[in-house]
């Protein structure tokens, strides 16, 4: 039973063809963001310090990542550092940037 589960656990983590990759750097205060598929798209997302009932405690940012409706997204994640967590806290995704290791997951939105 190991072998098959392991065979099937491999080909769920594969991502083939990807409409966009966008590659993630955690660094010690901020995220550094990288749209591999289109030249010179490159920006780094501070923390907001203010805190209001609107927003989330620690995790929201002055620039925003933007992905597009209905499309294949490989998401690939490092840190510079140390480990950090990187959330989508809408769609339920969270993923650790680990120094020295490349994560990677797959984001198909099916709401704006």
């Amino acid at each position: 039973i190991a072998l098959p589960s392991l065979h099937l656990l491999y080909l769920m983590d594969e991502i083939k063809s990807p409409n966009m990759t966008i590659k993630i750097i955690g660094h010690q205060w901020f995220w550094s963001y990288e749209y591999s598929d289109f030249p010179n798209i490159e920006f780094e997302s501070y923390m907001i310090n203010n805190y209001t009932n609107k927003n989330f405690r620690l995790i929201e940012v002055d620039n925003k990542m933007i992905i597009p409706f209905k499309m294949n997204i490989r998401i690939l994640i490092t840190s510079e550092d140390v480990i950090h967590s990187w959330t989508i806290p809408s769609l339920g995704i969270k993923i650790d940037a680990i120094p020295g290791r490349m994560n990677q997951t797959n984001i198909i939105t099916n709401r704006p």
